[in-house]
This record gives structure tokens, C-alpha cells and sequence, in this order.
């Protein structure tokens, strides 16, 4: 007897019934009895087997085994039987469980060094050994040794069976990652393991393999010749589908690939283990797969072959929040990440776009900042394709509240923001990272009902709200605000004029109209409905100084678009400086075709041709009892002092014409006989 102390304890009562309880490698051997000698004739034992880890082995791989090798009773005649599964005689039997009632692993006789081990789903195994009633006594038997095979790792999932997990995403903690193994211990022929990692609806699945190694199916329990005998397949999809497969790997040619992303498109990933041979000691396929979750939101919707575009539009949705990509598995590459957000409405609409940036949260990058637009760093760019290239870059870090946030508006229906990102630190930045890199608002503003955008220069002109009928384009059902870009010709000062004022709200925070100079964030000129608004609020004068970029932003906001109108005129013209005694210089006279014509009463001058043309062009001449350029003794002054010669010759052709009619009709009448009374 080998290892006396080690070879369990006996049941009271038996012959041959030994229990092996918390076995470690080197501390329980199993042997037959009477081992190394021969065993005895008419045995039936039981040898009870416990680890306190699953997976327990059978270290039976290359020891000497005979049970049954011989069935007669000279040695040197009598030929050695190979090991093998049909043992009608001795055998020897593995459970994979407590007793007798545990799956049966094999049945195992013959002569020879045993090819493998032998290792459980579980904790216990149970190993019935039987001698028949007659035969040689020739056979040593067996002996191995017992331990646990380190395979076992708890798997946060739900199991159906033996292998079908469900994992889902409601047992990771955002942000970890979970894990599960091949198959280590034995397991039938014809085996099917299937996992199914499910996600929330807007997330999607990563799965890769840290281990990954492929080896000749060594232990099968049902042999097999031809190409995969065992197969791992990897599905896009929740469920198998040929047309979703996204890798397949075999025993027999496959490379393992470790390291490797495999990335779903939907919320589920679905991967299945095939084993048409079965296999006494685990998978020949060995890996280690850790998969994890990752947020997929988009905000607007995805523009299709790129990596992060999105795309909103003003019928889907008019205004909402936009920021960086959710899903921060964009930033695990060796490319730089760009992401453009398009922002787009029909040009029939005249409409704006209103973007602001709530916060950036750029971390480190190799360059410094210094020239936005071209250096490599990471930074948002803002696109406006009706300015003429005058791009908008952002760079720097922006904190929600320690100053105000960029805003900016477009010039027509389209804009479009591209963030980008460096890949030099783009992993270590931004992976896995819970803080967006950039967050904000958007808003397509300036309703149909407010016209055209831009207003080209001209020397008058006039807003009128609302450009349409609000029915037309739904202009009750939502909040307006309208930004027209008045065109200024160089060196001319601008007379605005509010007329036909209407609004229903008699609240400046609800409805109020507001002219900006380009630049400045505090309006210049501010209207809106109160009880004591006068015709004096109503009106005012932007010089040629300030005016050096040569536009005019008016705003009108309304929360009651749809009762609300009113009437914007304007005038360019040249306010003249006055003399030390009151009276106005009039070098500005010198200069035909600008300044021709001296408002009554005003350090102004307008154009000849805005006078008398049926429009108040002068300021400060809105009250009918003050002179203006409109008024009739002005009007009459200009034309009844000359003779119209023009309307003086056609009155005198039209005259002549008539008088050559009548003396022809005159004629042809006096030509007429009367007729003869003749019947």
C-alpha cells in the first residue's frame, strides 16, 4: 500500500468504500486495492471524491493503469488488452457528482498509461470500481491523485443548464466589465453552450479576449477525422443568425486572437460553443472573454458610413441638447476622432441656428493652444457655410458658470460643429471617461414667419412681422425669435423707426424688440410694449462709427407670435454737426448725390430721391404738425416752379390726335346723299 495516510478514510462497514473530503493536489491518492500489487477477485468499491473548489481532477494523465489487461493466467502468453470503454469484465466508472446517480463521465479498461485526466463540473466525483467474480490474477489496478483544476471564476449571470448563461448589463456596474471562461472540465458529445450578453436598449456590447489559445482536441470522447470538431461562433445579434456572424473560430485552423475588439451593433451579443466530439478534461478551444457595456445614445440621428456624425433637422425635433459622443469606445484607437453635428432646416424657411456651448472639458494635450484653428489639438470648430469662412474655434476649457457661455447664430438654415480629437491621448483622456468633452444646446430659430435673413443694403427699407400669415407655416404653435441682419453702406448713419406697433403682451421678458451692433452682447436700442411708450422710444439714430462691420442685428422675441405685428422702417443718411452757434454745417453738401437734401429742422441730410416719395425718410418728424420730407408746401416747392415738358407735349400730341378724329368723322358724314323715295 502506497501513502498509507492519504488514501481516505473507509466507510464503517465496507470492504473498499473510501471518502476523500476537501482534497488538495498531493494529499489524496486514489488506488486500487491491494495496489501495486494485484487486486482482488469480486470487488465492488466506491471511492468517494470532494475538492472545495469546483472543477475537481482526476490526475490520472500518464499513470500506470490496468484494470482488466490481461484474462489469462500465463503473463507471457497471454496478450495485453489497450485501454478502451468496452469493459464487459473489470472496469472502472466516473460520476460527475455524489453517487451513482451523477452523469456517468466514462467507463474505462485495459492496459497501458492512461492518455488524459478526468475533470468535473463540480466539487465531487464519485469512482466505482469492479472486478468480476472469475478471472486471472494478473492486474495491479490503478492509482491517481486528486486535486482542483483553477479554471473557476463567478460569473455575474443567470444559468439555464449546464453552460447557457444570460448576461445582461443589470449586473455590471457602468463602467466594469464582467467575465466568463471556456469550458474546463469534461462535458459531452454533442455539446452546445450558447452566452447571450444583452445591454439596455441603448447601449452596445464589447466582448475581447485576454487568453485565447487553440489546441488538437486531445481528450474526445467520441473520436472524430474530420475539420471542426469544435467551434466558437460570434454573432451580431441576439440570437443565432448566418447573416450576423461576425467571427467563427475551429480547432483545427483557427489563430486565436487576443485583444481584439468584437463590438455589437445593437444591444446584443450572442456567442456559441459547438462540440461535436465531447472532451473528458475541457475545451480545446480555451479562452477567456471579458465583455463590458457602453452607452449609445445619440443625440440627433446618426449619419450612416461614419464613425459619430449626427444629423438634426427642424422638422424632427426644433430645439434639444447635443454633446460629445456617449459611447466612449470611439476613443480607443490609434486615429485621430473627428465628429461633425450637422444642424440643417429647409432654405425655404429662412431659418437660423442658435448654438451654445454649456461646457468643454478638453484634458491634456502635447501642444498648447495657441492658434485655434491649426494647431493639433483637441478643440470644436464651428462651421457656418454663409459667412464667407469666418470659422468659430473653441479650445479652452469652459466651466458652466464661470462666465457667460459662446453662443452663436447662423447666417442661413445650415451650420455645422466638428469636434476634434487628437489620438495621441485620446484613449488615456477620454476612455470610459463619465465626463462629456463638450455639452450644449441647440435651436433652430427666425420662423418662416419672420422673412429673409439678411436685408442687402439700401438707402430705405422696412421690416414687416409677420412676413406670412402664421397659419401658414404653424407660427401660433411655437415661441419666435427672429434675427435679421440689416446691410449698412460704409460711412452712413441709420435712422431706425418703429410704426404700426401691435403686440399683445405688455411684458419686455415676454415680447420686445432689440437692435444689436455685431460684437456687443447688450442691445443699442430696445422696444417692447408698456403703458407709457411714446413715439420718442420708438425711434433712434446708429452712427457711421459704430457701425464699422457694416450690419445692424434686430432681434424680435415673442412668446405670442401668432397676435403680435408691427412695422421696422429705416433710413440711411448723414447726421450733420452743428456750428457754435446751433446752426448746422453744411460741408456735407458738397458732396453731390450723398447729402442733397437738409431734414426741416434736423442735423440730417438724405438723398434727393427720398423726397417727396411717399415715405417719412427724416427723423424726428413722425408728429403731423412738424415739417418733414414728405410735407405737401416741400413737395409742391419742387414741382409746381417748373414746367413739365415731358407731360406738356404728350398732353398736346394726345389733343392733336383727337381733333384729326373728329374732322374725319365730320367729313364722311357730309358725304351722305340721302336715298331716293322711290318704291
Amino acid at each position: 500500500m502506497l501513502y498509507p495516510f492519504r488514501r481516505g478514510e473507509v466507510v464503517p462497514g465496507t470492504y473498499c468504500e473510501r471518502v476523500f473530503t476537501d482534497c488538495k493536489l498531493q494529499s489524496c491518492f486514489v488506488q486500487s486495492p491491494g495496489y501495486p500489487s494485484v487486486y482482488p477477485r469480486n470487488l465492488h468499491c466506491k471511492y468517494y471524491l470532494n475538492t472545495r473548489m469546483p472543477f475537481i481532477k482526476l490526475y490520472i494523465e500518464n499513470e500506470e493503469f490496468n484494470v482488466d489487461g490481461q484474462r489469462c493466467e500465463n503473463p507471457m502468453m497471454c496478450p495485453m488488452r489497450p485501454l478502451s470503454t468496452n469493459c464487459p469484465y473489470d472496469y472502472i466508472r466516473v460520476y460527475d457528482g455524489k453517487n451513482d446517480k451523477a452523469p456517468p463521465i466514462g467507463t474505462f479498461c485495459g492496459m497501458g498509461r492512461f492518455p488524459h485526466s478526468i475533470i468535473g463540473s463540480g466539487q465531487d466525483v464519485m469512482v466505482e470500481f469492479v472486478s468480476s467474480p472469475a478471472g486471472p490474477f494478473l492486474n495491479t489496478g490503478f492509482h491517481f491523485n486528486v486535486g482542483n483544476w483553477p479554471g473557476h471564476v463567478e460569473t455575474s449571470g443567470s444559468r439555464n443548464g449546464t453552460c447557457d448563461w444570460v448576461f445582461s448589463s443589470d449586473t455590471v456596474e457602468r463602467g466594469q466589465e464582467s467575465t466568463f471562461l471556456s469550458l474546463a472540465h469534461w462535458y459531452p458529445p454533442s455539446t452546445s453552450c450558447s452566452y447571450l450578453i444583452r445591454g439596455r436598449p441603448d447601449e452596445v456590447v464589447r466582448m475581447y479576449f485576454p487568453s485565447f489559445r487553440v489546441r488538437p482536441i486531445e481528450a474526445p470522447i467520441r473520436p472524430y477525422d474530420g475539420d471542426c470538431g469544435e467551434t466558437l461562433i460570434i454573432y451580431d445579434s441576439d440570437r443565432e443568425d448566418d447573416a450576423r456572424i461576425m467571427k467563427m473560430f475551429c480547432d483545427t485552423f483557427s489563430r486565436p486572437l487576443e485583444k481584439h475588439d468584437f463590438i455589437s451593433t445593437g444591444s446584443a451579443m450572442f456567442v456559441k460553443f459547438e462540440s461535436r466530439t465531447g472532451s473528458y478534461d475541457g475545451s480545446s478551444l480555451y479562452y477567456w472573454a471579458q465583455y463590458d457595456f457602453f452607452n449609445n445614445t445619440h443625440y440627433g440621428k446618426p449619419v450612416e458610413d461614419t464613425l459619430c456624425d449626427e444629423l438634426f433637422e427642424s422638422f424632427v425635433r426644433p430645439e434639444g441638447k447635443f454633446g460629445s459622443p456617449l459611447n466612449t469606445l470611439l476613443y480607443k484607437t490609434e486615429e485621430d476622432v473627428m465628429c461633425r453635428y450637422h444642424f440643417k432646416a429647409p432654405r425655404y424657411q429662412y431659418r437660423r441656428i442658435l448654438l451654445t456651448i454649456n461646457s468643454t472639458n478638453f484634458k491634456h494635450n502635447d501642444d498648447a493652444c495657441v492658434d485655434c484653428l491649426n494647431d493639433k489639438v483637441d478643440k470644436l470648430k464651428i462651421i457656418d457655410p454663409f459667412r464667407n469662412g469666418t470659422n468659430v474655434c473653441i479650445c479652452e476649457v469652459w466651466v458652466p458658470g464661470n462666465r457667460v457661455p459662446p453662443s452663436i447664430v447662423s447666417n442661413g438654415p445650415s451650420l455645422t460643429l466638428e469636434m476634434h480629437i487628437d489620438h495621441r491621448h485620446a484613449m488615456q483622456n477620454y476612455f470610459k471617461s463619465t465626463t462629456p468633452i463638450f455639452e450644449g444646446t441647440y435651436k433652430f430659430i427666425h420662423s418662416p414667419i419672420c422673412g429673409p435673413t439678411v436685408i442687402p443694403a439700401a438707402t430705405e427699407g422696412n421690416i414687416i412681422y409677420p412676413k406670412y400669415e402664421p397659419y401658414v407655416y404653424g407660427g401660433y404653435g411655437e415661441d419666435v425669435h427672429c434675427i435679421w441682419e440689416l446691410r449698412v453702406k460704409q460711412e452712413r448713419d441709420v435712422w431706425l423707426y418703429v410704426d404700426q406697433l401691435d403686440f399683445s403682451l405688455n411684458d419686455c421678458s415676454l415680447e420686445v424688440i432689440e437692435v444689436f451692433l455685431p460684437g456687443r452682447d447688450r442691445p443699442e436700442f430696445t422696444i417692447c410694449e408698456k403703458g407709457d411708450t411714446g413715439d420718442e422710444s420708438k425711434t433712434t439714430i446708429l452712427k457711421s462709427r459704430d457701425l464699422v462691420e457694416g450690419a445692424i442685428i434686430i432681434h424680435f422675441k415673442s412668446s405670442a407670435p401668432g397676435h403680435s405685428n408691427f412695422k421696422l422702417t429705416w433710413t440711411e443718411l448723414f447726421e450733420l454737426p452743428r456750428n457754435s452757434d446751433g446752426t448746422v454745417m453744411t460741408s456735407k453738401l458738397m458732396a453731390p448725390g450723398d447729402c442733397e437734401f437738409v431734414c426741416p429742422g434736423q442735423p440730417a441730410c438724405i438723398q434727393n430721391d427720398l423726397v417727396c416719395n411717399g415715405v417719412r425718410n427724416c427723423p424726428g418728424n413722425s408728429s403731423g404738425a412738424a415739417q418733414h420730407d414728405e410735407a405737401p408746401e416741400i413737395c409742391f416747392s419742387r414741382t409746381g416752379s417748373k414746367f413739365n415738358y415731358v407731360a406738356l407735349g404728350l398732353g398736346a400730341a394726345g389733343g392733336t390726335v383727337v381733333a384729326v378724329a373728329v374732322i374725319i368723322l365730320v367729313c364722311r358724314n357730309c358725304r351722305k346723299r340721302p336715298d331716293d323715295n322711290t318704291f
